[in-house]
């Protein structure tokens, strides 16, 4: 179990929750206001559904930038996964009316660094590894 959910990518769950909110609400709720809080200057913040969203798939990308770490073959599946879930990003912002605001585009760019880093960091750690092993076998 624990290895099918190292295998799916975490930036899957913000794209699952933007087509429900998209389905079941529409766009405009990402301005909604969850609170506001006075500030020290007197203004008032507001703390939208807009920002909620951004906060968690920015979690959510930290910790698949963590499990990029890895250079298993689950790793590589991991990041492959990773790659159909930006196109699929890409397609439904271009394609579907209710995904062409900034939340879901800024969900888009964190699906790309995702890729990016991914795949990145992976090489990283796969070039260290395999220089360790070659250190290993000469002593």
């Amino acid at each position: 179990m624990a290895t099918t959910l190292f295998i799916i990518p975490l930036t899957v769950i913000p794209l699952i929750l933007c087509n429900i909110i998209g389905w079941t609400a529409g766009a405009g709720v990402w301005d909604s206001t969850l609170f506001t809080m006075p500030m020290i200057s007197g203004a008032r913040w507001a703390f939208t559904v807009r920002d909620l969203m951004i906060i968690f798939g920015l979690a959510c990308l930290y910790f698949e930038v963590l499990k990029s770490t890895n250079s298993s073959s689950r790793a590589i599946i991991n990041h492959s996964l990773s790659t159909v879930v930006l196109i699929v990003f890409l397609i439904e912002f271009l394609v579907v009316p209710f995904a062409a605001h900034s939340v879901f585009f800024i969900l888009t760019l964190m699906a790309l660094f995702d890729v990016v880093a991914g795949f990145s960091i992976t090489i990283k750690a796969a070039r260290r590894d395999l220089a360790l092993g070659q250190n290993d076998g000469a002593a």
